[in-house]
């Protein structure tokens, strides 16, 4: 299992070549206009409070009347409203930003567990109950599990997943394999990585058979 799961990383790391702006796109739109529209409201909230007065109401105990008492916010300075402010929302971003995260990769995940064919529902549940004690551990594990993205057959472009041998429109071999050494090698390489052998399109498309091994070229 633990071989299959390594090669299975490698044949990710080889066939997906994306960059940071097209993850991104994988959050839903609608959750990244929402963490960003309660940032911004966190922001306009806490510093209208700041700059607000705030009252509480007591009674004097040597008179009847009820006065009205100002009270100072710990964080405000008295004469530097501005500087008060910048504090405060300094103060909501660094709150802020790793809780945006962990929403936004909540989103991620989610929508990356269904196209590559996983249980998206039950990987969130599972990040969601080991985030509390084990913070990050969840994402760790999605990212090292996570199944390859389906591609197309380099032969007649069905859609296939990692785990197949066999293109099962056309019968192409999709893990060619080196028939000296037995070592992976890719559809377009013309000599084995490993060995040296030479390769044909036919001796790469299909392993040699069982107790058959070519002459290294």
């Amino acid at each position: 299992m633990f071989s299959e799961r390594m090669r299975l990383n490698r044949f990710r790391r080889k066939r997906e070549k994306t960059n940071f702006s097209d993850e991104l796109r994988v959050i839903p739109r609608w959750l990244r206009v929402a963490v960003v529209l309660l940032f911004v409201l966190a922001i306009a909230i806490g510093t209208l409070v700041n700059l607000g007065h705030s009252f509480v109401i007591y009674s004097s105990p040597n008179q009847g009347d009820t006065q009205f008492h100002h009270q100072i916010w710990p964080w405000e300075f008295r004469n530097e409203p501005v500087i008060a402010s910048l504090i405060l929302a300094g103060t909501i971003t660094a709150i802020a930003i790793p809780l945006a995260g962990f929403l936004l990769l909540l989103g991620y995940v989610y929508r990356d567990a269904k196209r590559r064919g996983m249980q998206a529902g039950l990987w969130l549940l599972l990040i969601l109950i080991l985030s509390p004690a084990y913070l990050a551990i969840g994402f760790l594990l999605y990212f090292f599990l996570r199944e390859p993205l389906p591609y197309g057959c380099p032969q007649c472009g069905t859609t296939v997943g990692a785990r197949f041998n066999y293109c099962p429109n056309c019968d192409n071999n999709l893990n060619p394999s080196c028939p000296h050494c037995r070592q992976e090698v890719a559809e377009a390489d013309k000599f084995c990585p490993n060995c040296g052998n030479t390769l044909s399109r036919g001796s790469a498309a299909a392993p040699a058979p069982s107790g058959e091994i070519s002459p290294a070229q």
